[in-house]
């Protein structure tokens, strides 16, 4: 898709023009002229457009000899990047079979400052992400619209003096937008094609095009290795386990930091042996979502050439069932050689994380630990579907990640690790348990967990974003892939850069 940057609207520009609004903030001067010139006063316009959000109002103006179609999208009151960037997702995505291949994007009425770039951001990612085609099997009625095609165009209309600032924008939100498409698919799609090795495979095609050593190990090097816990989980599976190492380094530079993330990579979960209720288990394609953040993290950070290390670790398999299925009671081994009672099978998350966080620890050398997973319902029934849970031993990295949920509206709350929760994993016969029985802070007890196994790494967060990797969206009448983490994680890097460089 060509995203182009233009000061000016002629004859031959966009005949159809998006105008994203604020709510009770003046149309731009030109935009009430266009109207003014037709017999439409402000005062009549403004009485059927106000700008709330995602209010939408169509209009023909004539124009050159022909009628352009201009759409005004409302964006509320002080809109948010996210409501920013939802309100034209939405729009584009539901209005696709109405707009031409070529829009027109007005935006001259965006002031020359930060937080007007962020806007011109999220739009524009809103729009690239509006072309996502979910019925990627489908036989009939799947045809891709005007603007879901490679030859579409955004033509961009800004003032002068914004021009090389926004193409700046531009380039890197699409880069972005690209692998966040990337993302979807991956999450959205059965675990019938999204296996252990199809994670590793898209790795390792996304190392060769970026840059990025990518390291894979097979089921018999983790049984070599001692990857006790992640094996044990893949015990049913007729996919072999794998662990997959990505390391993405500056060229040409040292590291202002490193960050190395650990992602839960569980293809499909049915529970195990604790089989989960058949209500919701089609979703469960998505617990690799962790995973997919991971993925879609260092690949923006080597699209964009971060100055910052970036270490993504994905242990994955999928947790089925067979007679050779790990057992609740049954004591495990892993990499860090702590063992463990199980008493949950449907607890295999924390698992295969606590292999993956003991191989971060001893094996990196990193100023920051982070873990993703889509690890409990207990957190979707405390924050429900706008938020994802934090747990950290470290307030500067509960500020820096809580500072980059609100920027960019993949939002955190914060949730406490303290010690009065050890009680709830301490086994009678293991070094831990992996699931307290209780039947309240469930999402505090698995954080509590993972803990065990971080081997004291000052700086480490786990977030738990069960209620946030999928949601309803205007993509389908179920829920869909979100990528989240992929922009909190890049509004995370770029602001540590930016303290690291100043310090």
């Amino acid at each position: 898709m060509l995203v182009e940057i233009k000061t000016q609207i002629t004859s031959d520009s966009a005949d159809t023009l998006l105008i994203p609004c604020w709510k009770n903030q003046p149309f731009p001067q030109e935009v009430r002229q266009w109207f003014t010139s037709t017999g439409v006063s402000p005062e009549q316009l403004t009485q059927d457009f106000c700008g709330d959000l995602k209010e939408t109002s169509c209009f023909y103006l004539p124009w050159d000899g022909k009628n352009r179609k201009i759409y005004l999208v409302g964006l509320g009151e002080s809109p948010g990047f996210s409501q920013v960037l939802h309100a034209l997702r939405s729009f584009t995505h539901r209005n696709r079979s109405k707009l031409p291949s070529c829009i027109g994007l007005y935006l001259k009425h965006l002031a020359e400052d930060g937080p007007s770039l962020r806007h011109l951001e999220a739009t524009l990612n809103g729009m690239l992400l509006a072309r996502y085609q979910l019925g990627m099997y489908k036989t009939d009625d799947n045809k891709l619209a005007p603007f879901q095609q490679e030859n579409a165009q955004i033509q961009v209309f800004l003032s002068e003096n914004l021009v090389a600032k926004a193409q700046v924008v531009a380039h890197r939100v699409q880069q972005v937008a690209a692998t966040q498409l990337e993302i979807f698919d991956l999450v959205n799609k059965p675990s019938y094609y999204i296996t252990p090795q199809a994670l590793a495979t898209w790795a390792e095609e996304a190392g060769k095009i970026r840059g990025f050593q990518v390291k894979v190990l097979d089921k018999p090097t983790l049984e070599k290795e001692g990857f006790h816990a992640l094996l044990a989980v893949n015990r049913a599976s007729i996919d072999p386990a794998v662990f997959i190492t990505m390391d993405y380094q500056p060229p040409d530079r040292e590291p202002v930091a490193t960050v190395c993330l650990v992602g839960k990579g569980v293809t499909f979960d049915v529970g195990g042996l604790s089989i989960k209720p058949s209500s919701n288990m089609h979703y469960m394609k998505s617990d690799m979502g962790g995973a997919a953040a991971v993925l879609g993290a260092v690949d923006i950070a080597a699209k964009l050439q971060l100055p910052i290390r970036v270490i993504g670790l994905i242990p994955s398999t999928d947790n089925s069932v067979d007679a050779l299925a790990l057992k609740p009671n049954e004591v495990i081994s892993s990499y860090s050689g702590k063992t463990i009672e199980i008493i949950d099978t449907d607890a295999e998350g924390r698992l295969i994380l606590a292999d993956g966080l003991s191989y971060a620890v001893r094996n990196y050398q990193s100023d920051v630990l982070i873990d993703l997973a889509t690890l409990t319902g207990s957190t979707i029934r405390t924050l429900g579907y706008a938020a994802g849970g934090l747990f950290t031993n470290n307030d500067q990295l509960a500020k820096d990640l809580l500072d980059a949920g609100d920027t960019c509206g993949e939002r955190l709350w914060r949730l406490p690790i303290w010690d009065e929760f050890k009680d709830g994993i301490k086994s009678d016969i293991a070094d831990v348990k992996n699931f307290s029985s209780k039947p309240t802070a469930g999402a505090i007890y698995a954080a509590k967990f993972l803990e065990v196994f971080i081997d004291n790494h000052p700086s480490w967060a786990h977030l738990d974003i069960a209620g946030v990797a999928i949601t309803d969206s205007e993509f389908g009448t179920q829920k869909t892939a979100t990528a989240y983490g992929v922009r909190l994680l890049l509004d995370y890097f770029e602001a540590l850069i930016q303290h690291k460089s100043q310090a």
